[in-house]
């Protein structure tokens, strides 16, 4: 598949690099990685600003995989400049690249010290974006030790940046962020679903899974671009999240916006979460929400006639 364009090499052009200004609350700025967290905020910003900039110009678009997903001209872009600006400020670190996979750093050994590793999604919601619905954005994580420690989310179409520092909270443009408020609706939860790109349309338990979420909630939303809908829960735009057996390369950013607001994350037994971005799929299947509500959201999934083949990532 591919759409004609009237640039043969893509759109080149890149902005002068964003600062990170407001978007980087006071409460990070003498915490530890401040610096990470400072370059992560200006470069989703630069990253999202460079995407929206070509939204609407003819682009390359390329099949990846065999289940539909897709990479664009603009996936490719924004991610070469992601990793320019992690390479200039942190040239050792190792970077995790959704289109090009593991990137090790500078000088061959590896630093001694904790194990740092940057996760670049340059576009989560490419498939919306090559049908023209404007629900996308960029999102980089840093993990130390495997545990996300800096996390920062960018919508290009609303201009609006949300982050998060490990102990430090999470913030958006107005101010920290904790979750949804208030009792959940009587005529049941909005929730969120993702699945990862490995799962097959016609997987048994995760049919059996969305199907009764479905029947159970006011509505079941799947945005394609699962860092959109985690900033969503952070925000308290919606509920609960449940994802089965979600992609490594979005979760860490996402998942730590959500804790560092205050939410939890479960696997879908109720157990403690202990999914990882090196782990197999089948260890980041869970559900995300208030913690007064995971109760709620568990008997929920408790529910599908596959709960067991769920949990088991079967």
């Amino acid at each position: 598949m591919g759409i004609t364009r009237n640039d043969p090499d893509g759109p080149q052009d890149a902005p002068e690099p964003l600062n990170a200004g407001p978007w980087v609350p006071e409460a990070f700025a003498t915490a530890r990685f401040a610096a990470e967290q400072q370059l992560a905020v200006a470069t989703v910003r630069e990253a999202g600003a460079l995407v929206r900039s070509h939204f609407q110009d003819d682009y390359g678009i390329q099949p990846k995989g065999e289940r539909g997903d897709v990479v664009t001209d603009l996936d490719l872009l924004a991610e070469r400049l992601v990793v320019q600006r992690i390479r200039e400020r942190f040239p050792h670190d190792r970077i995790l690249a959704e289109e090009s996979g593991i990137l090790d750093g500078d000088g061959g050994e590896p630093v001694p010290g904790p194990r740092r590793m940057w996760l670049v999604d340059p576009l989560d919601g490419s498939n919306n974006v090559v049908i023209g619905l404007p629900a996308y954005v960029v999102g980089i994580a840093l993990c130390v030790d495997d545990q996300p420690v800096v996390g920062a989310i960018h919508d290009p179409v609303t201009d609006r940046t949300w982050s998060a520092l490990t102990g430090c909270g999470a913030y958006g443009p107005h101010g920290r962020m904790t979750g949804p408020t208030g009792p959940l609706a009587a005529s049941g939860p909005l929730l969120a679903w993702t699945q990862g790109h490995a799962v097959a349309r016609d997987d048994p338990a995760a049919r059996s899974l969305k199907s009764g979420l479905e029947v159970r909630s006011r509505r079941l939303l799947q945005l394609w671009a699962p860092l959109l809908t985690w900033s969503m829960l952070a925000r308290g735009d919606i509920d609960g999240f449940i994802g089965y057996r979600a992609e490594a390369i979005d979760f860490p950013a996402g998942a730590l916006l959500a804790t560092e607001a205050g939410l939890e994350i479960r696997s879908l037994d109720g157990g403690a979460f202990r999914g990882t971005v090196a782990g197999p799929d089948t260890d980041r299947s869970f559900v995300a929400g208030r913690p007064e509500d995971i109760p709620y959201l568990l008997d929920l999934v408790s529910r599908s006639e596959a709960v067991d083949r769920v949990r088991q990532g079967a």
